[in-house]
């Protein structure tokens, strides 16, 4: 027996009364997570995004939807969730993006439009009209429908405000400036707009508010627009620091670099973790040019720790061991940067999430690879050779050969200071984290990094002792007296130890004038004349 198909009458009100109640559902969905992202509690928070992630199921390009949930995940510290879900947005990821497009040479016109889509941060909606125009309808429709409706730029301009604050977080400092300037310009442009309606009355009441009593008002919770305009003042002094300190650094101001770098590290604030592990990278490279090579390593350690696949960080540690001749630590850096390198081919894409900052790109992995591979096997020659303990531990303690006692014991002191396995988590002070899972890892592979270095300027300070001792006793063999034979006796022997050089020389003198007299005949008699006697 057939069954009769449902009439398309029938089909339609089905569809729309499911679209009915599923707009009433996640009308609801949205509803309730407003009311529990207010509360401002963790755990509310968390249920509130369990509740617009079913919404977003059913209505993925819901506006309101879309800013709550990028608002609960900022406000539980998500990151790098918030950078995943508006990357699109991010304008040095867009100029990558339309940098690799241009390379590429593609003629597809698709890609091309897409890419040059993706450069512009939001759309306007429409394109620049000229200054002076003639009346037409259709544009006098386009500026009455954009009159009644809310204009796309303003509607996504809480895109701006929180990815500029998220981009902060992760280290971006460069796209969270951009897009915090951005968003502030909008929320003025768009309050300027809505206070033209307003009656002066209502400004008057909101800057001097009325009360029976006669207590100061208490001061308003810090609003949205106060805190990115701290927000702001901060990431301009951070990029202001970081600018000078890399002009300095290309200038070959060494000393100068490492200040500036150093009052971003150890300020009052802090920096973000991607922030700091740049910082670090650089300031390893001003310690390096000034010839600081322990401080250098202890930075690269630092660097390394925040960000484990740092490729900048890994070379600059090898090439420091290197040339101190610490072969076997080279080569064990060496072939961690090898690994990351295939890592990136076998993946086809640089380590990390897209939004992620590299200073290498994807076209530059097979030259670098190639050279590297020579490098570990001229190494790996060089130990087989022998060269393993021949370790230059004056340049790794900042002395120069011949240094005395005292010069050693003030650079050991300060490197013992400096770099002490109990401070080596000190700098985790200054860093906020992307992700609070990242505290421990960060942690445990500062203290390793950390004992390792401190273990080596230790070996560092026996060898330079012992060879400092050994210069001491070759000059003073060099100054003890040479036995000397007068008159068949041996003079300045083993058996006088306080004899000094002077009492030798007094000794051939004194057989020289002896000689002298014998032959003269000043020994014989002198005779006596007794008639002056007897006078």
């Amino acid at each position: 027996m057939a069954v009769a198909s449902p009439s398309p009458a029938t089909a339609a009100a089905d569809k729309k009364h499911w679209w009915l109640t599923n707009r009433k559902m996640v009308e609801r969905y949205v509803r309730e997570a407003r009311m529990l992202v207010a509360t401002q509690d963790q755990s509310e928070i968390a249920a509130a995004l369990r509740l617009l992630d079913a919404a977003l199921a059913v209505a993925p390009r819901m506006e309101i939807a879309l800013e709550l949930k990028a608002r609960s995940l900022l406000c539980l510290r998500r990151f790098k969730e918030v950078a995943d879900m508006l990357q699109d947005y991010i304008p040095s990821l867009k100029m990558v993006i339309s940098e690799d497009a241009s390379t590429t040479g593609s003629s597809d016109n698709s890609s091309t439009q897409l890419s040059r889509e993706r450069v512009t941060l939001l759309s306007s909606g429409g394109a620049s009209e000229p200054a002076c125009t003639c009346f037409s309808v259709s544009d006098l429709k386009k500026k009455v429908i954009s009159g009644l409706f809310k204009n796309v730029e303003e509607a996504g301009q809480w895109r701006y405000s929180v990815l500029g604050q998220a981009c902060c977080h992760l280290g971006l400092m460069e796209d969270a400036l951009v897009l915090l300037q951005t968003g502030k310009r909008l929320a003025s442009a768009a309050f300027r707009r809505q206070s033209i309606s307003l009656s002066d009355d209502i400004f008057s009441s909101i800057k001097h508010p009325l009360s029976g009593e006669n207590h100061q008002p208490e001061r308003p919770p810090k609003t949205e627009f106060e805190s990115i305009s701290h927000l702001l003042c901060h990431i301009k002094l951070l990029i202001r620091r970081k600018t000078a300190a890399i002009a300095a650094l290309d200038a070959g101001l060494y000393s100068e670099a490492v200040r500036h770098f150093t009052k971003i590290l150890d300020g009052r604030r802090g920096a973000p973790q991607g922030f700091l592990s740049e910082c670090y990278v650089h300031r390893a490279s001003a310690f390096r040019s000034a010839g600081r090579i322990a401080e250098a390593i202890a930075d690269c350690n630092r660097a390394l720790a925040l960000d484990t696949s740092c490729i900048e960080a890994l070379a600059i540690r090898a090439a420091l061991f290197e040339s101190i001749r610490c072969l076997p630590d080279s080569l064990h850096d060496l072939e961690h940067l090898k690994l990351l390198y295939n890592s990136i081919l076998r993946d086809r894409k640089l380590p990390g999430p897209a939004w992620k900052r590299q200073k290498v790109q994807y076209r530059e992995i097979p030259g670098r690879l190639c050279s590297l591979a020579a490098k570990i096997q001229q190494l790996k020659q060089r130990l087989a050779g022998g060269e393993s303990g021949n370790v230059d531990y004056y340049a790794l303690m900042g002395l120069g050969r011949g240094c005395s006692r005292s010069e050693l014991e003030r650079a050991h002191l300060l490197l013992m200071l400096r770099h002490k396995p109990e401070k080596s988590c000190n700098f985790m002070e200054k860093c906020e984290f992307a992700d609070e899972k990242d505290v421990d890892s960060v942690r445990d592979g500062a203290k390793m990094s950390a004992l390792l270095l401190y273990r080596m300027i230790q070996r560092g300070y026996t060898s330079v002792v012992a060879a400092i001792l050994d210069d001491e006793a070759q000059r003073k063999k060099a100054a003890e007296p040479v036995p000397v034979a007068i008159g068949g006796e041996v003079c300045g022997g083993n058996n006088m130890v306080a004899t000094t050089v002077f009492q030798g020389v007094f000794c051939r003198d004194l057989a020289t004038v002896g000689n002298l007299l014998s032959q003269t005949g000043f020994s014989n008699c002198i005779p006596v004349k007794y008639e002056a006697l007897s006078c």
